[in-house]
C-alpha cells in the first residue's frame, strides 16, 4: 500500500479544511470514525459552553434576558444559525426537544386519517425509534399499525428503491415519513424527488435528517418538504444528548401544533399566562417545554465552526474521504481472502457521510478488534461496521491507517481474541 500512503499524504496536503482538525479534541492515540453517532468536542463548542455556564454563575435568572445570546430567544437564534445548512427560510427552523419527541409532535398534527385514507408510508430500514413513534401515533388515532403502517421493502436488505416508494404512495396514504440517509447502509435518498411525487398525490411528507444534517447540504424550503427533524450530536458536534431541530415549511405556519406547550406561545405574550394557546406562527410555535440551555450551549460554538468551514466544502471533502475509503477497501479487503464488501451506494448523489462495511461471519469481533487498536467505528446488526470519516477532523491518512489496521487484523486473526457478546452500547 505504499502508493496509497503517498496518495493519502498528497490529499491531506491539498485539503482546504485540514486546519479545522486542530480545533477538535481528538482522544489520544485514537482514530475517531464514529462521528455519525457522536461528533467530537471542538474548542469553539467548549468556549460557548463555558460562556453560558459563566452567565448562569454571574447572572442567575437574569441570563434569560441579559446574557450575550439571551436564553429566552436562544432556540430561535440557534435555529437561525443552522438554517443555511439545511436550506430553511426565516422562521422555518427551531432548536427544540429531541428527535423522537419532535416526530411525535409533527406526526400527531399532520397525520389526519380520513376514511380509507388512513395509512402512514415509511420504510423497513428506518431507525427503530421513528417506527416506534409512528406506531404510537397510529394507535392514538385508534387504528391498527399492522394495517395503517406501510413499510417500503428493501430488495437487498441495505438500500431502498425510490421508485418503489413512490409506487406505494397510493390513495390510502395520508402521510409519508422517511429518513434522508439510511442509518445502517448510508444510502442518501432523493428528498426533492420524493417530495415532488408525494405532493403530486396530495400527500404531506416529512424526513428524519439526523444522518445528513451537518454533512450534506439540503434545500428543504426550496424542495417544499413539509416538515423534518434531526438531532445535533452527530455531524453537528453538539455533544451527547444535545437538543434536536424541528423544521416546518412556512406554508404550515398557521397550523396549530397539537402537542402544544408554553414555550411555543407568541413570545411577546408568553408571560401573560393565558390558558388560551396562541402559537408563534413559525417553527418556534412547535416548542413544547423550556429549552435546555446548557445542553444547547455547546452547539452555538460548533455551528460557528461549521459555518466557517462551509457546508459545501464539508460535503466535498466528505465525498472525497468516503470515495478514498471505498477505493482502499476494494483494493485491500474486498473478496478473498478477507471477504469484506461495501453496501453503501458508490454514486456520490446516493451516498451519505458514512460507509457500511460488511463481513459474512465476523463483523462484530472485527469491530471490537478495531477498537482495541484505537480505531473507533461502530457496529449495527446484523453485520455492519459503520465507518464515518468526518470532514472537519478526519484526514485521508486516517483512512489509510484504518484500512491498513483492518488488513492486519485479518492477517493476524486478531478478532479471534475478541468476545462475541455485544455490550449494552455498540
Amino acid at each position: 500500500m505504499d502508493h496509497q500512503y503517498k496518495k493519502a499524504r498528497e490529499l491531506d496536503n491539498k485539503d482546504p479544511l485540514a486546519g479545522f482538525r486542530q480545533r477538535f479534541h481528538i482522544p489520544e492515540n485514537t482514530i475517531y470514525m464514529d462521528g455519525n453517532s457522536l461528533g467530537l468536542l471542538s474548542t469553539d463548542a467548549e468556549h460557548s459552553l463555558h460562556r453560558v455556564m459563566n452567565e448562569w454563575k454571574t447572572l442567575g435568572i437574569k441570563g434569560w434576558t441579559d446574557s450575550k445570546r439571551p436564553w429566552f430567544h436562544f432556540a430561535e437564534g440557534i435555529g437561525e444559525m443552522a438554517s443555511g445548512l439545511v436550506g430553511a427560510a426565516p422562521g422555518e427552523l427551531i432548536l427544540s426537544g429531541s428527535t423522537t419527541v419532535n416526530i411525535h409532535a409533527l406526526i400527531s398534527t399532520f397525520y389526519r386519517p380520513d376514511g380509507k385514507r388512513n395509512c402512514i408510508l415509511a420504510d423497513e430500514l428506518n431507525f427503530p425509534s421513528d417506527i416506534y413513534a409512528l406506531k404510537g401515533q397510529i394507535k392514538q388515532k385508534e387504528l391498527d399499525p399492522q394495517e395503517a403502517l406501510l413499510l417500503a421493502k428493501s430488495t437487498d436488505g441495505h438500500t431502498l428503491d425510490e421508485d418503489r416508494i413512490v409506487s406505494m404512495m397510493t390513495p390510502d396514504v395520508a402521510l409519508v415519513w422517511l429518513p434522508s440517509v439510511l442509518y445502517a447502509s448510508g444510502q442518501l435518498l432523493d428528498m426533492e424527488y420524493l417530495t415532488r411525487k408525494a405532493h403530486a398525490r396530495g400527500i404531506p411528507i416529512g424526513f428524519d435528517c439526523s444522518h445528513s444534517a451537518g454533512a450534506i447540504p439540503h434545500s428543504l424550503s426550496q424542495w417544499g418538504v413539509d416538515f423534518a427533524t434531526f438531532c445535533s450530536y452527530k455531524y453537528m458536534n453538539g455533544g451527547p444528548g444535545s437538543p434536536a431541530f424541528l423544521y416546518l415549511n412556512r406554508r404550515h405556519f398557521q397550523t396549530e401544533p397539537l402537542m402544544a406547550g408554553w414555550f411555543g406561545y407568541q413570545k411577546d405574550k408568553q408571560f401573560d399566562m393565558s390558558l388560551h394557546f396562541e402559537p408563534t406562527p413559525s417553527a418556534g410555535g412547535w416548542q413544547i417545554g423550556t429549552p435546555n440551555i446548557l445542553s444547547a450551549a455547546a452547539l452555538e460554538g460548533s455551528l460557528q465552526l461549521i459555518l466557517e468551514a462551509g457546508i459545501e466544502r464539508i460535503r466535498d471533502k466528505s465525498l472525497g474521504l468516503t470515495a478514498y475509503l471505498m477505493e482502499l477497501i476494494e483494493e485491500e479487503l474486498a473478496g478473498l481472502p478477507h471477504g469484506f464488501s461495501v453496501v453503501t451506494p458508490t454514486e456520490p448523489r446516493h451516498r451519505g457521510g458514512h460507509i457500511a462495511l460488511t463481513h459474512p461471519t465476523e463483523a462484530f469481533r472485527i469491530n471490537q478488534a478495531m477498537k482495541a487498536r484505537g480505531i473507533i467505528p461502530d457496529f449495527r446488526t446484523p453485520g455492519i461496521i459503520r465507518i464515518a470519516p468526518v470532514a472537519m477532523y478526519n484526514s485521508f491518512m486516517d483512512i489509510w491507517e484504518t484500512v491498513s489496521a483492518i488488513r492486519e487484523i485479518m492477517n493476524n486473526r486478531e478478532y479471534l481474541a475478541c468476545d462475541r457478546e455485544r455490550g449494552e452500547v455498540s
